[in-house]
């Protein structure tokens, strides 16, 4: 019988934060799969935790996954921790875990302190609706994509940035959200200097010219207005004949009716309307 994974999601800053059922498991278990083992050495001493660790971290994630995979199939359990917080988000724990659920082998996740989450409540900022992003890439074509792709996102926005990379973040989102644009920088969570600053783009590069940054950020932005993102849609669209919206649809395999029925979407006008505008100038197929 296999073993199970547990993920344990580990204190942010506060040491006070772990839960006991985390403790327990860390004290249980075979070995410990850690992110960095000296950061996770110093949390186990302090809880007179003996279990052995072994390294597991972005580097070495599919080979070592491999080697956990088969101590979890001969049945030995082991517990999954990365520096702080929640093993997978934004973390090679995703990487152990799909192998685990291909392995027919039990994962389990016990719940703890999270970054994001921590953030996004002390932010005052809208949290029915928010999507994260993490770290954004540093290869500059599939960041320019994922920075396109936030340019309409209308619901809260949070990401995960390190101190060295922090401007050149803030001047990458001030050049697509614009430097109006507020959000909140969260640092040093759960700690005794801990910070959520309400600000803009603008303001905020403006004070990291002259203040270094330190410690790891989580970015909470608010999401672009609705009524603008609309106008923005409704501009893009006007650059073009309704009878090549329509078209452009049936390019993509839509039957007439369905690409009338996106072009109107698009346009906020009623399929009637895009028929009637198609027959009065004559487009054929209208």
């Amino acid at each position: 019988m296999s073993g199970t994974l547990y993920l344990c999601a580990t204190p942010i800053g506060n040491l006070g934060d772990i839960t006991e059922r985390v403790l327990e498991t860390l004290r249980s278990v075979d070995v410990i799969a850690a992110e960095d083992t000296r950061n996770t050495v110093r949390l186990l001493n302090h809880f007179d935790i003996h279990t052995p660790l072994t390294s597991y971290h972005e580097f070495n994630k599919y080979d070592k996954a491999e080697e956990l995979i088969r101590s979890l199939l001969a049945g030995k359990n082991i517990a999954c921790v990365t520096d702080a917080g929640t093993p997978a988000i934004s973390d090679p724990g995703e990487i152990l875990v799909r192998r685990c659920i291909e392995e027919g082998i039990r994962v389990t996740s016990l719940p703890g302190a999270c970054a994001l989450i921590t953030a996004l409540t002390l932010s005052g900022r809208r949290a029915r609706r928010f999507c994260f992003e993490g770290f954004l890439p540093q290869e500059k074509k599939e960041k320019k994509h994922v920075l396109e792709q936030l340019r309409t996102e209308e619901r809260t926005i949070l990401l995960y940035e390190a101190p060295h990379r922090l401007k050149e973040t803030l001047r990458d989102l001030a050049g697509v959200l614009g430097k109006e644009r507020e959000l909140t920088i969260c640092r040093e969570l759960t700690k005794i200097y801990e910070e959520a600053v309400p600000t803009t783009f603008e303001k905020a590069m403006a004070y990291y010219e002259t203040q270094a940054p330190r410690g790891e950020y989580v970015l909470v932005v608010a999401g672009a207005d609705p009524d603008a993102v609309r106008q923005q849609a409704a501009e893009q669209w006007n650059a073009m004949s309704l009878a090549d919206h329509v078209a452009m649809y049936e390019e993509q395999g839509f039957d007439r009716k369905a690409a009338m029925k996106k072009a109107a979407d698009d346009r906020g006008m009623s399929r009637r309307d895009v028929y009637q505008d198609l027959m009065k100038k004559g487009t054929k197929k209208a």
